[in-house]
């Protein structure tokens, strides 16, 4: 290799591969915040996720037991601060362009999330726009308003006993019974407006609880298309599940509480918006396409960066000409690790005999290294560590 030769360079590479030891974690926690990034956008399929965390199309233990220096990405007749910079300006474009896309994801995440738990809870403080029906009010009367109460399952007969007598000028057979949970139904009443006041009161002395809601199609109009725009954003352009809504049915999951809507086949249950997620087939979306591609970039970076520094400090420490062998270990347990130093440490003690002490001693002091002792061995070496899920 032709860096062999540059003596000068070699030494200026010292302090910039100090930069680079300093950045090393940097660099590995860029590489496992893309990975938690996948996580988080393959949420109907985690299980899938490690066969999407790929390295130039391989797993990454195939890829890095058979890694190769990519000699047309960062050619070696390149000065050795100029392929460490390469690399380095590589990631940051990576983080900043991570952190631009990962913030539009989480805006619109949270706003979806924000929407949904309008509808969870019971019947006192969840949304009722995706339960009410326009017919179920009188609208646009100067004199009358219909109220929505709700009752206690143990009232219900009470309820349609005393309704009508609560207060003057409550419209005769007003009542319907449009939504339930588990704890009790919300009904309509009409009566005068002048009377309401009044109403409320007598209703709350019952233990009848009046909701304020005043039915606006508009607003409620406004609501569903919200909610359906940004289902469809995130099923469009970011999730791995394609998605679509489907009438009627079940409540979303996550939710809590199931509201049965009743008398209308066709209204949607609360606890979703009017519609329901419905798996329609895989595909991907550019955010996730984007973390693939990039994840196998900056994992391929980094493991250069490994490769590079594994040879400037091989050169530093056993000198010119270039004599040493850059191997992979990979103990089968993780209980064969300490077995394995025993063994390296035996091996090549002879090239670095205070360091071989040190292993043994922690007090003696590597003179001119300020590295903890368990850091430092005989020979050059640099962890890789590819749990990046844990």
């Amino acid at each position: 290799m032709s860096w062999g030769n540059s003596i000068p360079l070699l030494k200026a590479m010292l302090w910039h591969l100090g930069e680079l030891s300093r950045d090393s974690l940097y660099m590995y926690n860029l590489i496992k915040r893309m990975a938690q990034s996948v996580v988080e956008v393959m949420e109907d399929a985690k299980g899938k996720v490690q066969e999407n965390l790929l390295a130039n199309g391989v797993d990454l233990t195939s890829f890095v037991t058979h890694f190769e220096w990519d000699m047309a990405k960062y050619p070696v007749k390149q000065p050795l601060v100029g392929v460490a910079d390469t690399l380095t300006k590589q990631l940051s474009q990576i983080e900043m362009d991570l952190k631009s896309r990962t913030a539009a994801y989480d805006t619109l995440r949270l706003s979806l999330e924000n929407l949904e738990k309008k509808s969870t809870g019971n019947l006192f403080t969840r949304t009722l726009s995706d339960i009410v029906n326009k017919e179920d009010f009188v609208l646009d009367s100067e004199y009358l308003i219909t109220l929505l109460v709700i009752v206690p399952k143990q009232s219900y007969t009470q309820w349609q006993k005393t309704y009508e007598s609560l207060s003057d000028m409550v419209v005769p057979r007003s009542t319907k019974l449009i939504a339930e949970d588990s704890e009790g139904g919300l009904f309509t009443v009409t009566l005068f407006r002048k009377v309401m006041d009044d109403f409320k009161t007598k209703a709350k002395e019952n233990k009848f609880t009046v909701r304020e809601f005043y039915y606006d199609e508009k607003e409620i109009k406004r609501e569903r298309e919200e909610m359906t725009r940004l289902l469809s954003d995130k099923k469009q352009q970011y999730q791995t599940s394609c998605v679509a809504l489907k009438k009627g049915s079940s409540t979303f999951p996550d939710h809590k509480v199931k509201v049965t809507p009743l008398g209308n086949p066709d209204r949607p249950a609360a606890g979703q918006p009017d519609r329901e997620r419905e798996s329609e087939g895989e595909g991907e979306g550019p955010l996730l396409r984007w973390l693939k591609v990039n994840f196998s970039e900056a994992f391929i970076a980094w493991i250069h960066i490994k490769a590079l520094r594994v040879f400037v400090e091989s050169v530093l420490r056993y000198g010119l000409p270039v004599n040493f062998q850059a191997v992979l270990l990979q103990p089968h347990k993780k209980s064969s690790t300490k077995r394995l130093r025993e063994v390296l440490n035996s091996v090549f003690r002879h090239l670095d005999e205070v360091a071989a002490a040190s292993i043994l001693d922690a007090s003696v002091e590597i003179p001119g290294l300020q590295l903890n002792n368990q850091d430092y061995f005989p020979y050059v070496y640099f962890h890789i560590d590819l749990s990046l899920l844990d």
